[in-house]
C-alpha cells in the first residue's frame, strides 16, 4: 500500500473589515459623485443610486445613463431605478470597459505601501481623497475619456 498525504489543518479566525467606494464618473466631463460605505447590497445599491439620482438632477429635465458591471447588487432583478437614470451593462468579465475601473489607482494613492490602523482613519483618509479628485475634473476626464467612448448627446 502506498503511502498517502493528508494537508496539514491549521487554525485560525480571519477577520476583515471592509471599505468599498463607489464612483459615479461622466467621462465626458469628468463630474463625479463619490461615496464611501462599509458594506454592498442591492436594497443599499437601491439606496444610493436615489441619492444619486438627487444630488446629480437626474429626472425628466437630465437623463442620466449609467454604465455598470455585472456585480450581483446591481443586477436589475428587484431594482428600482430613480426617474431620470437609465442602467447598461457591460458584457461579463470586462472590467478594462468600465470608465470608473480606471479611478481606483487615484484613490488609492495616499494609502499605498502605508499601514493604516483602523477602519475609522482608513475612512477619513479616502474621503478626503475622493473629495479633493471631485475638484479635479481635468484628471477625471482624462482618465475615464476613452477615445470610443460617446459624446453628450444633449449639452443644453
Amino acid at each position: 500500500m502506498g503511502s498517502y498525504r493528508r494537508r496539514p489543518i491549521a487554525l485560525g479566525h480571519r477577520r476583515f473589515e471592509w471599505l468599498y467606494v463607489t464612483a459615479f464618473v461622466s467621462p465626458a466631463t469628468g463630474e463625479c459623485f463619490w461615496y464611501v460605505h462599509s458594506g454592498v447590497s442591492k436594497p443599499y445599491f437601491e439606496e444610493l443610486l436615489n441619492a444619486f439620482a438627487e444630488e446629480a438632477g437626474a429626472g425628466r429635465d437630465r437623463i442620466i445613463v449609467l454604465v455598470l458591471d455585472n456585480a450581483g447588487w446591481h443586477g436589475p432583478a428587484n431594482l428600482e431605478v430613480p426617474e431620470g437614470v437609465r442602467l447598461v451593462f457591460l458584457p461579463p468579465y470586462t472590467p478594462e470597459l468600465q470608465p470608473a475601473e480606471t479611478l481606483w489607482e487615484l484613490v488609492d494613492e495616499p494609502i499605498v505601501n502605508d499601514h493604516v490602523p483602523d477602519l475609522e482613519t482608513l475612512d477619513q483618509i479616502i474621503s478626503r481623497r475622493c473629495a479633493a479628485l471631485a475638484e479635479d475634473r481635468p484628471t477625471l476626464k482624462s482618465r475615464t475619456g476613452f477615445h470610443w467612448w460617446p459624446n453628450i448627446a444633449n449639452t443644453s
